[in-house]
Formats: C-alpha cells, structure tokens, sequence
C-alpha cells in the first residue's frame, strides 16, 4: 500500500505536472523551431506573441461570457481559440510584411535579425500591457476538476489524493492532437514537403518551383497556430500574465535546442525533457522516501536537489551543456 501512495504522489506532483507543463513548452518548442528551419532566425518575440495571441482569446471570451454563451463544463476560451488564432496570424504577417521582409530581402545575418526580433518583443510586450494590463487574469470557466483529490481518496482507499484538474487533459490532449496534424502536415501533404525541402535547401527548394513567399507564409500561419494553442493553454492552466510568457522563453528555447533546432519532432520531444527536468530536480522527495524507505532510514531534510527559486537555471544549464557538447541537438538538427 505504501508503495502505491507513493506512485500516486508522484503522478499528482510531479508526472501529471511535467506532462501539462512539457506539453505547453512542446508546442512553443515546434513554433520556434519552425521559424528558425524556415526563416533562418531565432524569433525572440515568440513568448510575446504567445502573451498577444493569449490576451486575444481571452478578450474574445469575455465577450462570449457577456452575452452568456459558453460550453458547459469546458472553458468558453476554447470556442473564442479560431478568434485568437486568426488575430495572432495577422499580427504575425504584419510584423513580417513591415519589418522582417525588409532585412530578409537584404540578406541580413541572423544576429541582425535576433536583435529586430527583440524589438518586435518590445513592442508586443507593450501592445499587451496597454489592452489587459501587466497583473493576473484567470479566464479559465466550466469544470475545474476531472477528480479531486478527496475524491480519489474515497474512492481508492489510499492515504494519498489524485486531483486531476480540467486543463491538465485538456492541455495534454489538444497538444498530441495539434502536434499530430502538425507533423501529418509537415510529412504527407505536398505542401509540408515543399516547407521541409525549402528549410532544407532554399537554393535547391527555389530551383524545383517552390514559392518562397508562399512557404513563408505559411510558416508564420502555422507558428501563429502553435503559439495561440500554446499560450492559451498555458493561460487556463495557470492565468495569463504578459510577464509569464517572456519568462517561458527561456525553457521554450532550451526544449527546441535540446531536441535539435530545425527539428520540429525533436523540439516536441525537448519540451517534456526540459519539463521532466525542472520538476523533478525542484521536487521535495521527503514525503515519497517516507512511503518506501524502512522508518531509520526516513530523512529529515526535504531532498530536494534544487529550490524551486532556480527553476529557470535549470534550462540554462541544459541549454548550455547542449551547446557545448551536442550542439545538433538530441535528434540531430541544425548545428548553431
């Protein structure tokens, strides 16, 4: 018995966690990844654009929440989601028409292109803090819990309780349905195929026919797809705040170096190996030894291998001993 509490404890602080938040950075992880094969940049406004197309959604469903529609016992945001991402598209092609386009005809170096990139940042980051402001928002309506933890508890027996909330699954499902389509497109549509061999070879992709302004296009389409699924399901499963989303850039780019820039499986992957990470290194294990150790051996202290504090040096830890000792990634993408 004391063996499966402590299996329950973990799945409750530490497995469901790491696959609600490495789902949420799986996604990020894919947009960056996309931008950088295709465009040839590391788009430094992408946790911004997630915060933009985040306050979008959750604009849109206030307005839905006014006029009393909703979805039960789901979150209203997901029907103001295709709001969202058709906002987050124009902004994206926006941005890429009136700045981007300019430094990628002149054939600017990447550095040059970071560094637009941050101020596109800026003025996002502004954008969003002059509509909804700087503070917490909780958008998150309908059922909050699958099963609570007193629930599970009466249910099963076990000393230990299993909550499960509503944006957990809904986060975990909707990322493997995204990616799923996402990478049947990228590997089985004409279209995906003519992306990979243009972020492959753009010279070889040019002579074969393929339109760049078409791929580009699309590429930031889909990046703003990615980045309006992600954030909002970052934003029912915490709140939105503009300043959550700069912070997350950091893991975001650790997942998609971790996995191999370029490599869009390769960052889905890096997302659940810098969630898995964090969280199990920042975790308080006190509590599972109690359960599995004979009571001499139980420990005194928390064993926790890092303060939560540090969370975020966890992935600039990754992602420097990535670069240094793989810097193609896990799977092997682009070398930086």
């Amino acid at each position: 018995m004391d063996f499966i509490n402590s299996i329950v404890l973990l799945c409750n602080f530490l497995i469901i966690p790491a696959l609600t938040y490495g789902s949420q950075l799986a996604l990020g992880a894919i947009g960056v990844t996309l931008i950088y094969g295709v465009l040839r940049f590391a788009n430094f406004a992408y946790g911004d654009l997630m915060a933009f197309a985040t306050m979008s959604v959750i604009l849109v469903t206030w307005y839905l929440q006014s006029i009393g529609v909703n979805l039960g016992v789901l979150p209203t945001a997901l029907i103001a989601l295709p709001f969202g991402i058709i906002a987050t598209i124009a902004i994206s092609l926006f941005f890429d028409k009136t700045v981007f386009k300019y430094y990628r005809e002149k054939k600017s170096d990447p550095v040059i292109l970071i560094v637009v990139s941050l101020g596109v940042m800026f003025i996002l980051n502004a954008l969003v803090r002059i509509i909804i402001g700087p503070g917490d928002v909780v958008f998150m309506d309908g059922a909050r819990f699958i099963i609570k933890a007193r629930e599970f508890k009466d249910l099963t027996g076990f000393d230990e309780g299993l909550a499960l909330k509503s944006t957990q699954l809904i986060t975990f499902l909707t990322t493997i349905a995204t990616a799923s389509l996402l990478f049947y497109f990228l590997n089985k549509t004409k279209t995906g195929k003519s992306m990979r061999a243009y972020s492959d070879n753009e010279d070889l992709a040019l002579l074969s026919g393929i339109d760049p302004n078409k791929i580009i296009t699309l590429t930031w389409v889909l990046v703003s797809i990615l980045a309006t699924v992600a954030g909002t399901l970052y934003g029912l499963d915490k709140s939105f705040k503009p300043l959550a989303y700069w912070n997350n850039l950091l893991p975001i780019f650790a997942a998609t170096i971790v996995g191999g820039i370029g490599n869009p499986l390769g960052a889905f992957y890096g997302g659940f190996v810098i969630a898995f990470t964090e969280i199990a290194l920042t975790y308080a294990y006190k509590k599972f030894f109690v359960y599995i150790l004979p009571e001499h051996l139980e420990p005194n202290s928390l064993v926790q291998y890092i303060s939560t504090d540090y969370k975020f040096a966890i992935s600039f830890a990754i992602l420097v001993i990535v670069l240094i000792y793989r810097p193609n990634g896990i799977f092997k993408g682009k070398v930086i």
